[in-house]
């Protein structure tokens, strides 16, 4: 399958721009921060394709005939819209395409990553006024309906099933080994959920290294939010030596060592080992 090409550097830049923008708003919007992401990685989605898959999210937020009323009424009215009735779902085979990771992409195939199905999720059922969140459980994300202690599971990834507690812990155990923790189930920012989004199309390029560039943008956008791991910083440094951009990438390592070095100066010397490599390796 052919992977999305990028847009050319000017847009791009602009794109990029918009999105720092956005994360650092009041309330940012997850649905513009996720067509961002899509129109850093696919040069075909213009403003008018960003303009369209959020008019989309509006039509399927119209199409709920009514307010259904709980959590449980909500979590099943959005399983028969979204799941039924348009076959949003996912399968295995998702996981290994880029466009599962994005949001245009997603709408247009109805198919995709649990964390952008739930997106979906959340945004149709946000504008049609439900009380609603994203739970980023491991391994698996999920929504949810209602408050936390009335809290109402539904998996969009399976059409929107309505979870039971047992499901929940199974879903925890298989990817921990570890028992639900309550904690688990507190509603996600939408700030974390873009991170756990770059993640997976970080993790995706990884193990593609003819895709290091994807792992490059995703990476990047990754350090325009006002929060994130500081260990990124050297994840970017080794994506741009492993591109060939040894001076650059050289660049980078050092000032990652110089941040390091004030907690932990073995592994600051480490890393400036690696910086001398890059720059080798222009001999």
């Amino acid at each position: 399958m052919r992977t999305p090409q990028p847009p050319e550097p000017e847009r791009d830049a602009e794109w990029r721009r918009r999105f720092a923008q956005e994360a650092r708003a009041e309330r940012p919007d997850l649905a513009a921060l996720c067509l961002l992401i899509g129109a850093v990685a696919d040069g075909t989605l213009d403003e008018a394709g960003m303009d369209a898959a959020q008019i989309a999210l509006d039509d399927l937020a119209g199409q709920l005939p009514f307010r259904p009323g709980g959590p449980h009424a909500w979590a099943t009215a959005l399983a028969e819209l979204l799941g039924t009735r348009h076959g949003f779902h996912g399968l295995p085979a998702d996981y290994r395409r880029l466009e599962s990771s994005l949001l245009h992409a997603v709408l247009r195939r109805r198919r995709g990553l649990p964390i952008l199905l739930s997106v979906v999720w959340m945004e149709v059922a946000r504008r049609a006024g439900a009380p609603v969140h994203g739970v980023a459980l491991p391994g698996h994300f999920v929504v949810g309906f209602g408050p936390v202690d009335e809290q109402v599971l539904a998996d969009p990834f399976d059409g929107g099933r309505v979870l039971t507690r047992p499901d929940a812990e199974l879903f925890v155990t298989g990817a921990t080994g570890a028992p639900l923790n309550p904690a688990m189930l507190t509603p996600a920012d939408p700030l974390d959920v873009v991170l756990r989004i770059l993640n997976n199309i970080r993790a995706w390029a990884a193990a593609r290294p003819e895709c290091s560039a994807v792992g490059l943008w995703a990476v990047e956008l990754s350090l325009l939010l006002p929060s994130h791991p500081a260990r990124l910083r050297y994840e970017r440094a080794q994506l741009l030596v492993q591109r060939g951009e040894f001076l650059t990438g050289a660049a980078e390592l050092d000032a990652y060592a110089d941040v390091v070095a004030a907690v932990d100066e073995p592994a600051a010397h480490e890393v400036r080992r690696q910086a001398h490599a890059a720059r080798s390796r222009l001999n």
